[in-house]
This record gives structure tokens, sequence and C-alpha cells, in this order.
């Protein structure tokens, strides 16, 4: 579009949610269809469901056309039922999704079984649009696709403060002075402190993951073979996914570390053993967390604090789509002055109340579940 674009990023490129994230390539969003429809109403609903429904294929696409190497699998995604009330919930989930047209599949225990590999499920909602990718190696993919389109990228440049200047925006970032005529801030979970107009207003969920040594042969062969990536029904929820190496990736709530750190090492060893026995001896080689930006509703924000000026934030657990065409979409919408090419509307406001407190509960409560609730498969 002809811009002159730069990056100012506090860390290093993925070094928050973008590269620490599930690695699921998920169609919509994490809540039910029926209740998207009725907090948004049914016409910028369904332009939300029909836009993120699309987004897994333009995520490959993307892929493909920039060449990026991260382990790009669309072989679909699982969610699981973790138990017979599990089960219902993914009964309505497929009902509401076929409603308004995604082609998700119910699957009962013995066809989840045989993509899983495990006994323990009582079903699964199959979503054929979606898939996995290597989050950290997709989100660099993206900076060096950036880099060759001319963008200017600069890693450990934290911007301290911003303001408006006339018709410009002026940023101070490692003690030199940035002009902008435009101004999208993509903190979202990792906002630093920034002075700025606006900031994101959401509760952090902390999510750990784990991962085992290759997995043999013989093994490989018979979990997961499919490739699809999964997560579970359960209040406090679990994933889990097969990467290139064949490590199996577990993960859950909860912070790796600090006092519950010990905790969720315990449960995720016991996660493991409850859905694959044969691999309760495999030892852990990585493990890893990052933070989720959870609005109150579970539904994105895009904020607009000022001229061709807005922040994005609160994918509640979905960033991976929803932050790849909502990227796109800041793009046109500040260049072009065009806020319609949001996915949903844009707000000039947007406030929540004890986002603090909620943090807390999320931590002690997933804590909590980990230390002293048995494994719910039953």
């Amino acid at each position: 579009m002809g811009a002159s674009v730069a990056l100012f990023e506090a860390n290093s490129f993925a070094h928050g949610g973008s590269g620490r994230n599930v690695g699921l390539v998920n169609a919509g969003l994490w809540l039910p269809p029926d209740t998207v429809l009725a907090q948004l109403g049914e016409t910028a609903g369904r332009r939300l469901m029909d836009v993120l429904g699309q987004g897994p294929q333009r995520v490959f696409d993307l892929i493909a056309r920039e060449g990026i190497e991260c382990e790009a699998t669309h072989a679909g995604t699982l969610h699981l039922a973790h138990s017979a009330a599990g089960m219902k919930d993914l009964a309505r989930r497929h009902r509401q999704g076929n409603r308004v047209g995604a082609p998700v599949q119910l699957l009962d225990a013995d066809e989840t079984a045989r993509r899983t590999g495990s006994q323990a499920f009582h079903g699964a909602l199959l979503d054929p649009r979606a898939g996995t990718v290597q989050p950290l190696a997709y989100c660099n993919g993206l900076a060096r696709a950036a880099q060759r389109a001319g963008a200017e990228l600069h890693e450990h440049s934290p911007v301290r403060a911003l303001r408006r200047d006339g018709s410009d925006w002026l940023l101070e970032v490692n003690g030199h002075r940035v002009r902008a005529g435009a101004l999208l801030l993509a903190t979202n979970a990792y906002h630093m402190g920034l002075d700025a107009p606006a900031r994101p207003i959401s509760s952090i969920v902390h999510y750990s993951q784990f991962a085992t040594a290759p997995l043999p042969d013989d093994m490989r062969a018979r979990i997961l073979a499919g490739g699809e990536g999964c997560w579970d029904t359960a209040l406090v929820m679990s994933s889990f996914r097969m990467d290139a190496a064949g490590r199996l990736i577990v993960g859950g709530m909860g912070k790796a570390s600090g006092p519950g750190s010990r905790i969720h090492a315990g449960w995720a060893r016991r996660k493991l053993r409850q859905i694959y026995p044969e691999l309760a001896k495999m030892p852990f080689e990585y493990q890893w967390y990052g933070r989720i930006a959870m609005t109150s509703d579970h539904v994105p924000k895009v904020l607009r604090f000022g001229p061709r000026a807005c922040t994005i934030f609160g994918y509640s657990g979905r960033g991976i789509v929803p932050g790849t065409i909502f990227g796109t979409a800041a793009a046109q919408a500040l260049l072009q002055d065009a806020p319609e090419a949001f996915p949903l509307a844009v707000q000039d406001s947007y406030h929540e109340r004890f986002t603090g407190l909620r943090t807390a509960w999320f931590e002690l409560g997933a804590t909590l579940f980990h230390a002293v609730r048995p494994l719910p498969f039953t």
C-alpha cells in the first residue's frame, strides 16, 4: 500500500503470547456460536464468525505464500469431551456450529480413540478447517516476510512514551523520537507500563506447556497419527499436540514458575499418565508458559484512542487466527482511515473492573484444581 512501516518490539520477536501459545489454528472464537450471536447481535455476530471461520485457510495460505517453515499441519483440531457432561456440551456446539454453516463433525468415543490413540475421552468435535503450527516459528516467519516487504523491525526497542504532536504521533524509543501518521499499539497481555493514551484492559490467564522427549516410532504411529491438535472441555482446560520431532506437548492453565510451579508440573505428569499410560515414564524435556489476555465476555476488542490510532487486545485464548486477521485489518483501517475493515465494531472506550482480582483468582483456581482435584475422566 506504499506505507513506510516500522515495528518496535520491547523484547525479541514473538517473545510474548505470539510465540508461547498452544499452536492451534482454530476457526472462530472460544465461545459457542449462539453465545456470540447473543452478545454481538445476529448481523455482527455472523460477520465475525464467517470471517474467523475462513481464517485458518488464510493462515495456511499466508504460510505457503511466504514460505514460512513452521511445522504447518492442516489436519483439523479435536475438542475432546473429558466427561459425559463435556460430550453434551460438544453436541450443543455441533448443532449450533452446523446451523451457522461451520462444517464441524461430532465423533463418538471409538472414533476419538482411533484418532487420539487414547481411551480417555467420551467423544470429540472435529473442525476440519483448523490445524496446528509451531507458533514461535510462525511469528518469526511473519517478521521475515514483513522485512522482505520493506518494513523496518527493531527488537529490544521498548516505546517509553507516545503522544499526539500536531498531526502526527510522537514516540520515544531508545532515546530517539519517531513520528508516525498512524499507530497500532499491539501489547495485549504483555503491556509493560507504557505511558500511552490507552492500554489493553483484561484479566491475565497463565498457560503452561510441557514437551516430552521425542516418542519412539511405534508410539508416534498411533498417537495423534493424523496430526490433529487437541484441547478438552474441562473448566480448567488442557491441551496436547505432537510436534515435528515427535514430542507430545501437554498444556494446562497455570504458571510454570513461582509458588505453583511444582503443582502444575506434577499435574502435567499425572495428565500424561491419564491420557497415555504407556508414556507414564516419558521425561519432559522442556517447559514454558505464557499469558492469555482474557476479556470478561471472551471477545477481542479494538479500541480507538485518537486519529488513526488503535489497540487490539483480548483474544482470550484464540490468538493465531484472530491475530492474523485483525492485524491485516488494522493495516487497512489505519492507512485508509476505514474502521469498517475490522470484522467487529471499533470502540472509543472500554472498561472492566477487578481485572487484577480475576487474574489472581484464575491462578489460584488452576493451582487448587491441579493440586487436589482428581483428573476428571469418568
